[in-house]
């Protein structure tokens, strides 16, 4: 779809995107400046496959320091981006014809990446009743003998929805029936919250020995380009991913390390909290719209990430002013997408009654954005 918004606009065509998981925000200054000074020190190494030293050290000091978990450097595995951190789990955990359980809707790469594992996917569906979240019961029902580990997704793409502390214990309870299951907590989102407790499956007793977590600096960081994550697991298992990552890409670029490292030993909070109050009052605006102009879309306050699922069940089966029957959510994105708005079909995640609008952009583009979705709706017939 990126790449048909780039071909209408080349054609003259005014497209308003809503697509992309990209912060719309600079890079820290503080981080430019390490990145420059690491450029100017005209020294440039292939850096230690699972990263330097310093910067799996500041990671795991900042998840003791916000969740109280005891990690050592040795634990850290520092990758090329997030998705390259969850491959590496999964590569390093799975045996081919294992299961991993994914919740849908789910984000658009873990079925690809437990299939290149060799790895089968169990989707479990999901409801808006439910916050988008996996129920115990759910859970249960899903394991099998196969079942080798669960991927969860907190604060969720797409649903910007997140787990409580009280719903992961009672998902927990399940676990420790099945020792056997890892957790792969993706959670790239966790500074990017609006309400709630961040929490980590990694805090329940029954879980730290056996959960992956996989994070990045991509969206709190607003650096999706320098291609930076990490995963943070028992020790046997971060030694397994380094020696998958020694054979693919190696070592992650060193000046985005090095600016990194600037990060998180720096006034995190700071960095971060100009964005967050920003995706904050763009959530809200887009909530007081979509409530107002769209109530059929059932429209939710998400309490992290930056992205609306809603709901276009209303809208299925209608015709576009031109004739054309919309019999599912590809249908309806590319109806709007003519309209002049750019969204993600739900079929990506794992719904086809659902589209995806991204928050991570300006707040005129947002609001000129709904209106033109508002406008295209309002004009399909019955």
């Amino acid at each position: 779809m990126a790449q048909r918004v780039r071909e209408l606009r080349a054609a003259g065509k005014k497209v308003i995107s809503l697509l992309l998981g990209e912060p719309d925000f600079p890079v820290p200054a503080p981080l430019q400046e390490a990145a420059i000074a690491a450029i100017r020190e005209g020294h440039a190494p292939y850096p230690p496959v699972a990263g330097i030293p310093p910067l799996r050290e500041a990671i795991a000091a900042y998840y003791h320091r916000r969740y109280g978990l005891p990690y050592q450097g040795a634990q850290v595995v520092v990758s090329n981006g997030s998705k390259q951190a969850i491959y590496n789990a999964l590569l390093a955990l799975l045996e081919p014809g294992e299961e991993v359980i994914v919740p849908a809707p789910y984000w658009v790469s873990y079925l690809p990446l437990i299939q290149l594992a060799e790895a089968r996917p169990v989707i479990v569906p999901t409801t808006a009743e439910t916050g988008y979240k996996l129920l115990p019961h759910q859970l249960e029902a899903a394991i099998t003998p196969a079942t080798r580990a669960l991927i969860l997704c907190s604060p969720s793409n797409p649903t910007g929805t997140a787990y409580t502390p009280t719903e992961l214990h009672a998902l927990a309870e399940v676990l420790e029936k099945h020792p056997q299951i890892w957790v792969i907590s993706d959670e790239i989102y966790e500074l990017i919250r609006y309400e709630g407790e961040a929490f980590s499956p990694a805090q329940l007793p029954a879980l730290y020995e056996r959960t992956v977590i996989c994070n990045g600096f991509s969206k709190a960081f607003a650096m999706p380009g320098w291609r930076l994550g990490y995963l943070i697991a028992p020790q046997p298992l971060a030694e397994a991913a380094t020696k998958v990552q020694g054979q693919t890409t190696a070592g992650a670029n060193l000046i985005a390390q090095k600016a990194a490292l600037a990060g998180l030993t720096g006034n995190l909070e700071s960095l971060v909290a100009p964005m967050l109050e920003a995706f904050r009052a763009r959530r809200d605006a887009l909530y007081t719209y979509l409530h107002t102009h769209l109530p059929e879309t059932r429209p939710y306050l998400p309490t992290g990430a930056f992205y609306y699922f809603l709901d276009i069940s209303a809208f299925l089966g209608r015709q576009t002013p031109s004739g054309q029957p919309l019999t599912s959510a590809d249908d309806v994105a590319e109806y709007l997408l003519q309209e002049g708005v750019a969204v993600v079909s739900g079929s990506a995640f794992g719904s086809d009654r659902h589209i995806r609008l991204s928050y991570a952009v300006a707040l005129p583009e947002i609001e000129a954005g709904v209106q033109r979705l508002t406008q295209a709706l309002r004009a399909l017939q019955n």
